[in-house]
Formats: C-alpha cells, sequence, structure tokens
C-alpha cells in the first residue's frame, strides 16, 4: 500500500485515490489495534461492530476503484470476489451470531 501511495503522483492519481487508499489503511490499522494490540472483545458492542464494518466494507470497497485502474478485467473479477465476500461475511453473521 505504501508503494501505491508512493506513486500516486507519479501517475497523476485522483485526489479519490488517495481516500480508497486510507480507508484501507484506517481499516488494517483499527484491526492491528481492536483485534491484536489492545485485544478487545468489541464484536459483542453493536456500534463497534458498525464502526468495524463501515471500515472494512469501504476499505475493500475502496479497493475496488484502485483495481479498476488497473484494467477491466481486474475490476470484473474484484467486483465478483467482493460480492462473494459480503455475501460470505452476512451469512456468517447469520450463522454464528458474531
Amino acid at each position: 500500500m505504501s508503494y501505491l501511495i508512493l506513486t500516486a503522483k507519479q501517475f497523476q492519481r485522483p485526489p479519490i485515490y488517495y481516500v480508497q487508499i486510507g480507508l484501507m489503511i484506517s481499516f488494517l490499522i483499527i484491526v492491528l489495534f481492536f483485534d491484536y494490540i489492545f485485544k478487545l472483545e468489541f464484536r459483542k458492542v453493536t456500534w463497534m461492530v458498525i464502526f468495524y464494518l463501515i471500515f472494512f466494507f469501504g476499505g475493500t470497497g475502496g479497493m475496488l476503484g484502485v483495481a479498476s485502474l488497473s484494467g477491466k478485467i481486474w475490476l470484473i473479477v474484484s467486483v465478483i470476489l467482493f460480492l462473494i465476500m459480503t455475501t460470505l461475511a452476512f451469512f456468517q453473521r447469520a450463522i454464528t451470531g458474531m
């Protein structure tokens, strides 16, 4: 991800590109702190789960925009995988309740 940010100016990426990368980095930092550093049981607190999901889907959805810059084939593959991931995430939540 650092490489994407460092080369963005060279390839004249639009400002939304930085937002997309920033959302993904923010999500990774949140996961680092919530799960690994503070070891919070945040998945049991509704407002924290909503906060987490906003960054999760915002970050992964933003990566669709980044993938679209690689060509139409990569965009199609990324969208299909995003939809599968979204379906499985909600399916898992429905089954486990967590």
